[in-house]
């Protein structure tokens, strides 16, 4: 029953989507519900494929994919990209590790904020487009993997970075604690559990995938050594970052390879 509690918790955490009455909350599950950020990400992203392909039996490819991206939106209350949008604010500039914090708790959207979101999305927007004009089903298919394996990434960050920021005044202040070696091997039985049925459904599509999986591991190495050297850790906003621009990548190395 557990297990389902996480679940549903991980859920809350990162959608607007209602969960049960009878799941309750612990603040503790908050810390432990982090290997089932894979499978929240993979309804989202089913939640959001469906909008796609149902979208493209009415409309031309751009518009079904504008509809699911906003779709997206809604569905998470655009969290991942809030953070994009503040890390690229804090980051963006020549400023100090505390002033970058300082910059990244602040609610207004700076320029560099604004250019980092446009941009990313742009790109989300271009690579689904492209995937959807051959095939809506695979363009589907493939917002769900995206959308499920990217969000394996700011899990691996807690697990392989200290909090940057001030745990008592984190939002999420069990997030602060980081992830053990035990949430991050579950979350990787998620994302290889993903793969192996993807694989099944479209076996044509493995070396695509595969190409994605090193860009995807590539960038998040990048972010790890990133964060580490420009704010010894991570933050709340740095993980959403995380998260977009694994998606990101995700999209660019299936189209490098498809």
């Amino acid at each position: 029953m557990l297990p389902l509690r996480l679940f549903f918790t991980a859920l809350q955490f990162l959608t607007r989507l209602p969960i049960p009455r009878w799941v309750g909350f612990e603040p503790e599950w908050l810390a432990r519900c982090t290997p089932y950020f894979v499978p929240v990400g993979v309804l989202v992203g089913a939640l959001t494929g469906a909008v796609l392909w149902a979208s493209a039996q009415l409309w031309p490819p751009v518009i079904a994919v504008l509809l699911a991206m906003a779709a997206g939106v809604y569905i998470t209350g655009g969290f991942h990209e809030d953070g994009l949008a503040d890390t690229c604010d804090g980051l963006g500039g020549a400023v100090s590790r505390e002033k970058a914090l300082l910059i990244m708790k602040d609610s207004r959207l700076g320029s560099y904020g604004a250019l980092g979101l446009v941009l990313v999305l742009a790109l989300k927007a271009a690579a689904l487009w492209t995937l959807a004009q051959a095939s809506p089903l695979t363009a589907a298919l493939m917002l769900t993997w995206t959308q499920g394996i990217s969000r394996a990434l700011p899990v691996a960050l807690m697990t392989a970075l200290p909090y940057a920021g001030d745990p008592e005044h984190a939002k999420a202040k069990p997030l602060a604690s980081g992830s053990g070696t035990g949430e991050l091997a579950l979350t990787m039985g998620f994302a290889l559990a993903l793969c192996a049925l993807l694989a099944t459904l479209r076996p044509t599509l493995l070396p695509a995938m595969a190409v994605g999986l090193a860009t995807c591991a590539a960038v998040g190495l990048w972010m790890a050594r990133w964060l580490h050297r420009r704010l010894g850790g991570y933050t709340g906003d740095t993980l959403g970052a995380t998260q977009q621009f694994g998606e990101v990548a995700l999209l660019l190395g299936l189209l490098a390879w498809h």
